[in-house]
């Protein structure tokens, strides 16, 4: 059974939270990513320009590990462990620029390049909701 995010940790990923996103390599070695998140209220999503090493990576194993921290309390997080379960087309930016709209208040300007979404489906959350 996929795990779930706690309903008052679910703004961690639904603001300009930075996302610490990691995958593996090709050698077995750890590749660790600052990215756009957000929350569908079941999956994780960030996205990539397509054609990524991220991507390759993911295609090649599709294990994804996560965690966010809030800005304002170090020990209000949330650290999660999951899979790319489906990756689909940015159709027309869509998704990029609401991203890049939530975290930098412009759409987004790289336009050139098609990009991909990967939904992550989650297998393990450790939420803390912060200080006492």
């Amino acid at each position: 059974m996929a795990e779930s995010i706690p309903e008052d940790l679910t703004d961690l990923l639904t603001t300009n939270v930075l996302g610490h996103v990691s995958a593996t390599r090709r050698d077995g070695t750890i590749a660790q990513y600052l990215m756009w998140v957000d929350y569908d209220g079941k999956h994780v999503l960030t996205s990539s320009m397509v054609g990524s090493r991220k991507a390759a990576n993911w295609r090649r194993n599709p294990q994804v590990s996560l965690s966010v921290v809030d800005r304002d309390d170090d020990w209000r997080f949330l650290v999660i462990r999951g899979r790319v379960v489906e990756t689909r087309p940015d159709e027309g930016l869509g998704f990029i620029d609401k991203m890049s709209m939530r975290y930098t208040g412009q759409p987004y300007r790289f336009r050139e390049r098609p990009r991909e979404i990967f939904v992550i489906e989650l297998d393990y959350v450790r939420a803390s909701g912060g200080r006492v």
